[in-house]
């Protein structure tokens, strides 16, 4: 079944394999775009989460590590990111060229712009505001292998890139033809083809819980093209859950630092005293 979806006609990011990737085929990280630092995910009880602040701005930055296109599929909250549509893996998604990344930066609301992504209070979120509070607190991406590369053709329905854009798709093919399609390797425990039967992690009441806003307007362009899925399910399907730091710490899933005694605090102020004096009076 071919499907017309929205093609990122995006820059290129640099490969980045360190510890705040989620996933296996395709990369998936949290940035804090306010702070402009990776959230650390946390592993506990078959599940990743990190913790928002609440009021930042927030990115979802997807990597496709292999030598073909993939569609993801993309949700917060239940939601769909790109039709507003409860999620469903059949739905409309984002494409990547091979090795490509891109950061998804809020709630698409035309080929130009988007409502970005914020942390903000559970009752205050898109999903709630629009009746759907059930799922609040969860990232998804279900990812989907080309079932045969696509050949060159001009949609019928599509923007034309601008110069930037297909400079920037351009090169990514032009690295996938030069390079071997990195081996399979054994993704982490959360990059599975299946999300049910995972362990239940009680949350913190509503009120007190972050979902995702619909901030406010940001300039962001795409296309459109075809793709043609390999198969009905995802080839993979990675899921990240989100909440503030003390609900991390309070359902054990963070461990609070040990606080850190003041500086030049002195353990014998009192070092030539010998023996317990009595107290006064």
């Amino acid at each position: 079944m071919k499907s017309l979806i929205c093609l990122i006609g995006a820059a290129i990011l640099a490969a980045s394999c360190d510890a705040r990737t989620v996933g296996g085929i395709a990369e998936i990280t949290i940035m804090d775009r306010d702070r402009g630092i990776a959230l650390t995910p946390y592993y506990h009880r078959g599940e990743w989460w990190v913790a928002g602040t609440p009021g930042a701005r927030y990115a979802i930055v997807i990597r496709n590590r292999t030598g073909g296109r993939l569609l993801a599929v993309t949700s917060v909250d239940g939601v769909n990111v790109l039709s507003g549509d409860s999620a469903a893996w059949n739905q409309t998604g984002y494409v990547f060229e091979p090795g490509q990344g891109y950061e998804i930066t809020g709630w698409r609301k035309s080929d130009a712009d988007v409502a970005a992504f914020t942390f903000t209070a559970a009752p205050n979120s898109y999903a709630a505001r629009t009746g759907r509070p059930e799922n609040i607190g969860v990232i998804g991406v279900a990812v989907f292998r080309e079932r045969a590369p696509v050949q060159a053709y001009a949609p019928s329905e599509s923007m034309t890139p601008g110069r930037d854009e297909r400079a920037g798709a351009g090169a990514a093919r032009e690295q996938a033809a030069a390079a071997t399609p990195p081996p399979a390797a054994a993704p982490p425990p959360l990059a599975s083809d299946s999300v049910t039967n995972r362990p239940v992690v009680p949350s913190a009441p509503l009120e007190s819980r972050l979902g995702t806003g619909h901030g406010a307007r940001e300039y962001s362009y795409v296309t459109h093209t075809e793709f043609e899925r390999l198969q009905s399910e995802p080839n993979e399907v990675i899921r990240i859950r989100y909440d503030s730091y003390d609900n991390l710490v309070a359902m054990g899933i963070v461990r609070k630092p040990r606080p850190v005694p003041p500086a030049g605090a002195n353990p014998f102020p009192g070092s030539a005293q010998q023996y317990v004096p009595d107290p006064p009076g």
